[in-house]
Parts: structure tokens; C-alpha cells; sequence
């Protein structure tokens, strides 16, 4: 379990919405979704680098605000007929936690 880290808390994260978390290597966007599942994928859209973050959540997509490209929270995949990919990242609730598992 070394690489997990605690985000915070479940309610932290609206439903709907995003947390922005910086890493060394760029910024991860933890989104939850109004069944309260909780995903991490790289916050840059595949297309030209728009901020996943600041999409509208819908179901287990995320549109980027920037040209409305469709991302699958579950794989970072891009919802054809687009095509492209960010990275994703292990999310698991524990206790009311949110971790997220950075390799």
C-alpha cells in the first residue's frame, strides 16, 4: 500500500464535481459521480490538454470544457467518435477516505 495516499474525505468531493491533486507529475482530477463512485484520471483531455476537471460530469463521463470531447471515467478513453486516452489511476473509499494509488 505504499502508494496510496489519502485525498480526504468522501464529502470533500460534491457529487457531480472534481478535486484537483498535484503530483509530480501533473495534475489528477478524483471526480465522483451522482451514484457516488469515485474516479482518478489525469486532468488533460487527450484532444489539446483541456482541464478534465472543469468538465460537466454526466453518468461515468466527464466532457471536456474546451471542445466537449466525452471521456469514459473508468479507462480515460475518449467516447468515439473521438479517439485518444488520459491516464487513469486506483481509487478505493475506506472509511469515509478517499485513496488514490499513484505507481
Amino acid at each position: 500500500m505504499s502508494n496510496w495516499i489519502e485525498i480526504g474525505g468522501v464529502d470533500d468531493i460534491p457529487l457531480q464535481g472534481s478535486r484537483i491533486v498535484a503530483t509530480e507529475s501533473g495534475n489528477v482530477a478524483i471526480f465522483r459521480t451522482v451514484a457516488d463512485e469515485f474516479y482518478a484520471v489525469r486532468d488533460r483531455c487527450p484532444h489539446k490538454g483541456g482541464p478534465l476537471s472543469q468538465g460537466i460530469v454526466h453518468g461515468r463521463r466527464v466532457a471536456c470544457p474546451l471542445h466537449n470531447w466525452v471521456i469514459e471515467l473508468e479507462s480515460g478513453q475518449a467516447v468515439t467518435p473521438d479517439v485518444g486516452k488520459t491516464a487513469c489511476f486506483p481509487v478505493e473509499v475506506r472509511e469515509r477516505k478517499v485513496w488514490v494509488k499513484f505507481a
